[in-house]
C-alpha cells in the first residue's frame, strides 16, 4: 500500500462511498451481473489504498443494503460467495498495512459461516492504528435508526433514563457507527443522485459528490476529484459563512 501523503490540506476525516454501477458495467459488456461485482473488487482495493495515501482516517463502503435482499436468490448467493472470497484474500494485506476492519449491519441476516469470518477479521485487525475501514453489509439507514430508538426506549422503560433526557447524543450512541465521526464526504458512483437509505442519520451535513463513472471503472483520479471537490466547499453546518469563520477563530 502506498505511503501516506501528509502534505495535503483539507482532507475529509471520514469518507463514505455508495459503490453503484456493477450491474450496468456488466450489462454494457454483455456479461452476467456477478462479473460486474467481481470487477468491482479491484476498485475497492484502489479506493482503500488511495484513502490511506491521502490521509483519510475512516472509510465506509456500502457493500450490501437491506433492500438488496429482494434481488434474485442466485445473485445474492454469488454476492455472498464473492464477499467471503474477497475477505479471505484481502485480510492479510489489510492487516500488514495496519488497516482496522469493521463491519456494520444486521448480522442476524447473514449466514453463520460469514459472521464467523467477519468476527475473525475484526479481531485480527482490532489493534491496528491505520485507516479505519468500515464495510456496511445488510445495512439500512432506517434500520439503524430504529435499532437505536429501540435501545433507548428499552432503557426508558426499565427506568435507567428519563424520557426527557433523550437527546441526539443518546440516539447516536446506539447506532452502528457510534464513536465514529460523521462522514464529511459522500461519494456515489454510477450517475444516480440519491443516498439510497445509507447512513441517513450520519449524512446530515456531509458534502455530496456524484459521478457518472461505474464502480468497476472508479480509480485514483476519480477519488482525487471527489477530494478536490470537498476541499473547495465551505462547510457551514446551518450557519452563515461569517458565523462559521468566527467559530473557527
Amino acid at each position: 500500500m502506498p505511503e501516506l501523503l501528509t502534505s495535503e490540506a483539507n482532507i475529509p476525516e471520514h469518507v463514505a462511498v455508495i459503490m453503484d454501477g456493477n450491474g450496468r458495467w456488466a450489462r454494457e459488456r454483455g456479461k452476467a451481473r456477478h462479473s460486474g461485482h467481481r470487477a468491482g473488487v479491484k476498485s475497492v482495493r484502489t479506493t482503500v489504498e488511495q484513502a490511506a495515501r491521502r490521509g483519510v482516517k475512516h472509510l465506509t463502503l456500502f457493500a450490501f443494503s437491506s433492500e438488496n435482499w429482494s434481488r434474485p436468490a442466485e445473485e445474492i448467493t454469488r454476492l455472498m460467495g464473492l464477499f467471503v472470497e474477497a475477505l479471505q484474500r484481502e485480510i492479510a494485506e489489510l492487516h500488514r498495512n495496519k488497516v482496522r476492519l469493521e463491519f456494520v449491519g444486521d448480522r442476524a441476516r447473514l449466514g453463520d459461516g460469514l459472521v464467523r469470518k467477519i468476527e475473525s477479521a475484526e479481531a485480527q485487525t482490532a489493534n491496528n492504528d491505520g485507516l479505519h475501514l468500515i464495510v456496511a453489509v445488510a445495512y439500512g439507514g432506517r434500520w439503524d435508526i430504529v435499532e437505536a430508538a429501540r435501545n433507548v426506549a428499552g432503557k426508558a422503560v426499565n427506568g435507567d433514563i428519563k424520557v426527557q433526557d433523550i437527546d441526539e447524543q443518546m440516539i447516536a450512541g446506539g447506532m452502528e457507527l457510534a464513536g465514529v465521526p460523521d462522514p464529511d464526504l459522500l461519494i456515489r458512483t454510477g450517475g444516480e443522485q440519491r443516498v439510497s437509505n445509507f447512513l441517513l442519520w450520519h449524512l446530515a451535513y456531509a458534502e455530496l459528490w456524484f459521478c457518472e463513472t461505474l464502480w468497476p471503472d472508479f480509480g485514483e483520479a476519480d477519488f482525487d476529484a471527489a477530494l478536490d471537490h470537498y476541499s473547495q466547499r465551505q462547510r457551514r453546518y446551518g450557519r452563515t459563512g461569517n458565523e462559521r469563520k468566527a467559530a473557527e477563530c
